[in-house]
């Protein structure tokens, strides 16, 4: 541990120009940690440091998010039609504690996440296959004991067996998301957590366990095991019992900075091997600098659109609630003329060129070019102000055209990239029609999710960072009824519903893969959002850092910005 706070201490320092330690790596960002319990980690804050203390039963297979390979279970088998998974563990492995891992452990983990299955936490999509709703025992009384100890438990083998409700296509990708990693049953019942047995259990529903004495006091098969936490600094160190073998880098420390320049500058200078850059513009600052690296080019799996919310419900974003001039009805995006007119409103080729630098895609569904189920021959609007003048004249019978609208967008507070994009939107739409009115303001995060949450904004631009590596997490978010997303924009389409219900039900990847052809080209009918276009990913390095390139980077593991664990990193 000294050894650790003396490496710290040297990182730390203001007027350092030294490189980094060799055994070290430093890590600038300006996230905090809300939690390292798995079972609340839903968030890159938290992802990048639970995916090194943890492990899951599988991973990603190296740049890969189609291909998975075990890590803690050594094999899988699905049978009974897809509804039952059975895994073989790995042997000879300990926790940090230096218990021993065994099956014991991955049941009560599983059982723990449908227990709890808290508001905050991500359980809901484990909780839907294994026992037929997202919910927990509190709001649906049909969850029992009997229920989630059937759902998964360790047979006489010692295997673990997931019995399924339904079939889910997509469960293994599930169990590889970083808070399904196993956790110590003995340490954590220790420390005073959840005992795992029936007697308890309903006491533990629904509990938020961010602050939990697991957060505080973790313990996992990972390759790296916690030293300190405040604040402001992360040390962990290298865990010598840990069976993958020895780390190179014995040492890391995570820095909070939350100023930009800041940590830009400590990355120039050598004090951190890797940091939070922020957006592609920063890289002006950054080419030429010796010892940096950068590695451009890089997958992106987020999906950015802006919203148009069907079901406007807070009066104050209506204006006058009316097609006068002075405001817009709760369903003014309910008639498709109005969106398919803002969707060739938008000029995606000038946010490529003036906000992604040139550096841009613009795809043909919500939904990473990477994943399996991406089909780039659906259609997809281009920027045509005579199409959507045609439009907006066709909206609630001419009314649109001959009164006019004014409404607010909302962007969240501070994204320089989101305020860029939603005034282009504003002054294609408002050169349109004079009439027309489009009011962008920026609004704090938590508010914006909040509100958006609750169908009161009319319309505001959002992303998704997927959960798990399937496409059913981003065509059922963005296009079901049913979806995360939905109280958001509030579009039903019985056709979409159909499709995505068929998609989620079946293992046969090629129907899959059809199926979301169809809900693409559908979609791009009824332009329930605007897709924008999708940043080429980067990253910056001190060029002394190995285990970080284009083709070991998976973007599934970029919470801290590598693409990869900690455990494949080095220093020549």
């Amino acid at each position: 541990m000294k050894r650790a706070l003396s490496i710290l201490t040297l990182a730390l320092l203001p007027t350092a120009t030294a490189a980094t330690p060799s055994n070290a790596l430093v890590i600038q960002t300006a996230t905090d940690i809300p939690t390292l319990d798995p079972v609340m980690t839903y968030d890159t804050g938290s992802g990048q440091y639970v995916e090194n203390i943890y492990e899951t039963l599988y991973q990603y297979k190296g740049s890969s998010v189609k291909d998975l390979q075990p890590l803690l279970a050594t094999g899988h088998k699905a049978s009974n039609g897809g509804k039952t998974h059975t895994f073989d563990l790995r042997k000879n492995v300990k926790f940090h504690s230096g218990n021993p891992f065994t099956c014991a452990d991955a049941e009560y983990t599983f059982r723990r996440a449908l227990v709890v299955n808290a508001a905050e936490s991500w359980t809901w999509f484990l909780s839907e296959p294994l026992l037929g709703t997202p919910d927990n025992a509190l709001n649906d009384k049909s969850i029992t004991w009997a229920r989630i100890t059937k759902a998964v438990a360790c047979n006489t083998q010692n295997q673990l067996v997931f019995n399924l409700a339904a079939v889910d296509p997509a469960f293994l990708a599930k169990l590889v998301f970083v808070g399904a990693s196993i956790v110590d049953r003995q340490h954590a019942i220790k420390i005073g957590e959840w005992d795992g047995t029936e007697k308890t259990w309903k006491s533990w529903v629904g509990k938020n366990l961010n602050d939990s004495a697991l957060s505080k006091n973790p313990s996992g098969t990972g390759a790296y095991t916690l030293v300190k936490r405040d604040a402001n600094n992360t040390v962990l160190r290298a865990f010598p019992g840990y069976w993958g073998g020895a780390p190179a880098l014995q040492n890391v420390i995570v820095q909070r900075v939350v100023e930009q320049a800041t940590r830009l500058e400590a990355l120039k200078r050598g004090d951190a091997d890797i940091v939070e850059t922020g957006p592609r513009p920063v890289l002006a600052q950054l080419r030429g600098q010796p010892g940096l690296r950068i590695i451009d080019d890089l997958p992106n799996n987020t999906a950015s659109v802006i919203f148009m919310n069907e079901k406007i419900s807070d009066a104050r974003a209506l204006g006058s609630g009316k097609l006068d001039g002075q405001g817009i009805p709760a369903d003014f995006f309910s008639d498709v003329n109005v969106r398919r007119a803002f969707s060739y409103a938008m000029d995606y080729g000038r946010y490529i060129k003036e906000v992604q630098l040139g550096q841009g895609m613009q795809r043909t569904m919500a939904l990473p070019d990477s994943f399996p189920g991406y089909d780039p021959k659906v259609k997809k609007y281009a920027f045509d102000p005579k199409k959507a003048e045609q439009y907006f004249k066709r909206a609630f019978g001419g009314q649109l055209w001959k009164n006019g609208f004014t409404f607010t967008a909302h962007y969240r507070a501070g994204a320089v990239a989101q305020q860029t994009l939603m005034e282009l939107l504003k002054q294609a739409v408002e050169s349109i029609n004079p009439r027309f009115k489009v009011n962008v303001e920026g609004k704090q995060w938590s508010e914006m999710l909040r509100d958006s949450k609750d169908g009161r904004e009319a319309m505001i631009l959002i992303a998704w960072v997927p959960d798990y590596a399937d496409p059913d997490n981003f065509i059922n978010t963005f296009y079901s009824s049913q979806g995360f997303y939905s109280p958001r924009l509030n579009f039903k389409d019985a056709t979409i519903d159909a499709w995505v219900r068929q998609a989620r039900s079946t293992t046969d990847s090629a129907k899959r893969d059809r199926l979301y052809s169809l809900i693409g080209n559908r979609a791009f009918e009824q332009a329930p959002f605007l897709l924008m276009p999708a940043g080429i990913g980067f990253t910056v390095v001190r060029d002394n850092l190995r285990g970080v390139s284009a083709e070991q980077f998976n973007p599934m593991l970029s919470f801290s910005y590598t693409g990869t664990y900690w455990r494949e990193l080095s220093k020549k």
